[in-house]
């Protein structure tokens, strides 16, 4: 994967709290999820906690921040030379390559408008509308506020703890979020069930999938690509990631037996074949996760 150091990297779609004291509770929907970010945290404790990762947060009522993101730092370090050497300037193009994909692809195949939905860089805790978050949960879409947030110390657990150090598990984490906005904007629902959640988590991997296929694609809105190139390894880091973060795998790493009525994301394998389907379709309409049969 090569991104082009000559886009423009948007950081208007993001929402810098790490400085501001975006603050909150200790915890999401009433779970004791510890604080003080996610490095060093048990897995077991995590998996325990919130039953896996890169979800949809709608469990409680809540208020967004009532203090004001400051995006200047990031602004100033993304203005840099060197700016796609570093981590959080590498996430806003990320960002700006998945948003600009659905901003073209949602009215084609979705027949509406497609409305952008910024990304929250948070550190330690985050209050959003749909309640109060800490890192131990992991990255999360908020329905009620239509917003992605995201502690960027996720990526040294994806890396150190859940065994998915690619480069492209970073993209295919955001995408996957993405996925989820794209699904609220739809009017897509779960039913309320276990079942319905791996459907709608599943969809989500595939929507990313259909992201990566098409990233090249994107551009920075003056023309210049974000990505030079991904590669077919690029894609096994996507789907490597996706086997690591699937149900079984996550409990079995708890050192817990494997409870399928208990999941909530979906199978390992389930959660690979639904991105791989959505990278080697292309296209949304094949990403039908709760047709008949499909899951």
């Amino acid at each position: 994967m090569e991104l082009n150091e000559n886009a423009r990297i948007d950081t208007s779609q993001i929402d810098d709290e790490r400085s501001s004291g975006g603050g909150g509770g200790g915890g999401l929907g009433g779970l004791p999820i510890g604080g003080g970010g996610l490095v060093g945290i048990v897995v077991t404790v995590l998996i325990a906690l919130v039953g896996g990762y890169f979800g949809i947060n709608n469990l409680g009522g809540g208020s967004s921040s009532s203090k004001p993101a400051d995006n200047t730092a990031l602004s100033e370090k993304c203005s840099q030379s060197d700016a796609i050497k570093q981590l959080e300037c590498r996430n806003v193009l990320y960002v700006n390559s998945i948003q600009d994909y659905w901003t073209d692809a949602y009215p084609q195949y979705f027949n509406g408008k497609y409305e952008p939905s910024k990304t929250d860089f948070f550190s330690g805790q985050v209050q959003t509308k749909c309640g109060a978050a800490d890192s131990g949960v992991g990255p999360f879409y908020c329905p009620a506020d239509d917003k992605v947030y995201i502690d960027l110390t996720f990526y040294e657990v994806l890396s150190q703890q859940l065994g998915a150090p690619g480069e492209f598990a970073q993209p295919y984490v955001l995408a996957h979020e993405y996925g989820h906005h794209i699904q609220d904007l739809a009017g897509q629902e779960t039913g309320g069930t276990n079942a319905g959640s791996v459907k709608l988590e599943l969809q989500a991997d595939c929507y990313a999938g259909v992201w990566a296929k098409n990233a090249t694609g994107t551009d920075d809105g003056s023309g210049q690509k974000i990505f030079k190139s991904i590669t077919a390894d690029d894609i096994k880091q996507g789907i490597d990631t996706a086997g690591q973060i699937g149900d079984d795998t996550l409990q079995k790493k708890s050192g817990g037996t494997v409870n399928p009525a208990e999941f909530t994301h979906g199978t390992s394998a389930q959660r690979q074949k639904w991105f791989s389907e959505g990278y080697n379709s292309g296209t949304p309409k094949n990403c039908d996760t709760f047709k008949a049969g499909a899951v």
